[in-house]
């Protein structure tokens, strides 16, 4: 019994480490990788944190005020239309 409570109790403190991680903001990630770097950690460790530590926003893409500008200027889009299909009755 006591086996199978330190496996749960593993699982559940990985999957909320997990959790917090992805759902962390990306300033407090940071803020631990740089805490995380001052610790006497493995090479393997090490490299992992720096790899996350040098990546950009979510979507890999620098952030939206790094964004090419549209084609055409700064003039706004022209509106596109929406069209809804119905569903087909059986």
């Amino acid at each position: 019994m006591a086996l199978q409570s330190l496996l749960v109790f593993l699982l559940v403190a990985g999957c909320f480490v997990y959790a917090a991680w992805t759902l962390m903001p990306q300033v407090a990630r940071r803020v631990l990788i740089d805490a995380l770097l001052r610790l006497p950690l493995p090479e393997a460790g090490r490299a992992a944190l720096q790899k996350s530590l040098s990546t950009s926003g979510g979507c890999h893409c620098s952030g939206c005020d790094h964004a090419q500008p549209k084609a055409g200027g700064v003039k706004a889009a022209a509106p596109q239309v929406l069209v809804f299909h119905p569903r087909k009755r059986p």
